[in-house]
């Protein structure tokens, strides 16, 4: 038995100071091959500095072998020693029968880096260089997959797939090319390969994502059932509360869904977005206190979220609150990119004021985005009338009754304009 043998078999029984010396000993006696397999077990291990020790000693004695030097490059890698990696691997020149290996490496380097682009090239040139590697068109699937780019992703994993390939460094294929297919919006193609995996073998991701895809399908039972499994497994998987609930909403199950995602502001109640959810699911359930009170939390977490100031004066106005209506919205239709709603809001709020100059400044600034909302027009006719405003009164009457052409009362008001 070698000394690298022996010393592994200590690691492996937990002697650390016997492998220790085994180790030494290794190093000074046995062959350079077993010290290479050696230094190749021990980095799978994780003993980097032992791994590298060895790499070292060979590099000087094989100063021309290319393969130490990004196993070297790896190790650095790991021990975040990014400058001592990139010396490593531009000593390797493109003639090497290392070059693609140092490419490969260089990819995984600039992605930690996140110098995606960068990345992306080193691994087209390795995949023009060795065009039938599964590794390497596994490592430009999972940099797109890591991009965000499923598109380009998803032929890769598909070629991998149809070659035979299901798995590789713990991946499941079938997995990420369910996923990728989800992620970009093709949910019939999608579900037809992340159905394959047992429910009892998906990871949380892979259930959520399956889940979500089932909900886009608008199969809004299995989606729940997921959505529901994932939960009481995971109960901090906060991703889930917003489709849980929206699924449930859709099927009319109200007071599940607002439970739903009050459980999801129990673990998540800095997410803005999940308080505005909650206060709409309030709303539809007739509890105007509740949803008032969930969408100050919302707009206190991001007063720039004009969907909470919106609804929040939406309420305001429904309960005939002008005063505070006004404090919320007048300084959100200082910006060029004011929401009509909010200049209709207020224009209803100074009207039932009193103060008509201001009325009509808002009706003016809110009238081209409504011209076809009868539940503005009728009102906004009868405020320009009363203003004298016949020119705007007539063009409005004639755009209310496009949509309501039925409306024998504003039919005559016309008439009465156009006699």
């Amino acid at each position: 038995m070698s000394y690298a043998e022996k010393a592994l078999d200590l690691l492996e029984k937990g002697q650390l100071e016997e492998f220790k010396k085994q180790y030494a000993l290794s190093l000074r006696h046995d062959d350079d091959d077993t010290l290479f397999s050696l230094a190749e077990e021990l980095y799978s291990l994780g003993f980097l500095n032992q791994s590298r020790r060895i790499y070292e000693k060979l590099l000087k004695k094989y100063p021309t072998e290319d393969e130490l030097r990004t196993n070297l490059a790896d190790i650095a890698i790991d021990e975040d020693k990014n400058d001592e990696a990139l010396e490593y691997l531009n000593e390797v020149s493109p003639e090497s029968s290392a070059y693609v290996q140092a490419l490969m490496v260089a990819a995984d380097l600039y992605q930690t880096q996140e110098l995606f682009e960068v990345s992306e090239q080193k691994l087209l040139t390795a995949k023009k260089l060795a065009p039938d590697e599964p590794v390497i068109t596994f490592a430009l699937a999972e940099l797109y997959f890591t991009m965000r780019e499923f598109r380009k992703a998803i032929p890769l994993y598909l070629d991998l797939i149809t070659a035979g390939t299901t798995e590789l460094s713990r991946v499941n294929l079938v997995e990420r090319l369910g996923v990728a297919y989800a992620n970009a919006g093709r949910f019939e193609q999608a579900i037809g390969y992340l159905k394959q995996i047992h429910t009892g073998d998906m990871t949380p991701d892979v259930k959520f994502e399956t889940a979500f895809t089932y909900l886009q399908l608008k199969d809004r039972t299995t989606a729940i059932r997921l959505f529901g499994e994932l939960k009481d497994s995971d109960a901090h998987y906060t991703s889930l509360y917003p489709y849980l609930g929206q699924a449930l909403e859709e099927e009319n199950r109200l007071a599940e869904a607002l439970t739903t995602l009050q459980e999801g502001l129990g673990v998540d109640q800095y997410n803005e977005k999940l308080w505005l959810q909650a206060a709409h699911v309030a709303t539809k359930l007739d509890d105007e206190a509740l949803a008032e009170k969930y969408l100050k939390k919302g707009h206190e977490l991001d007063s720039d979220d004009l969907s909470a100031v919106i609804q929040l004066s939406n309420l305001y106005v429904k309960q005939e609150r002008w005063d505070e209506n006004e404090a919320l919205a007048k300084p959100y239709v200082k910006a060029e990119d004011a929401d009509p709603q909010l200049y209709w809001n207020l224009a209803v709020t100074a009207e039932h004021k009193e103060e008509y100059d201001l009325a009509r400044k808002y009706y003016d600034a809110a009238q081209p985005f409504f011209m076809d909302q009868a539940d503005f027009l009728k009102p906004a006719v009868y405020f320009y009338r009363e203003e004298g405003v016949s020119e705007t009164v007539v063009k409005l009457l004639q755009a209310y009754l496009k949509v309501v052409p039925d409306d024998a009362e504003m039919a005559l008001m016309l008439e009465g304009y156009q006699d």
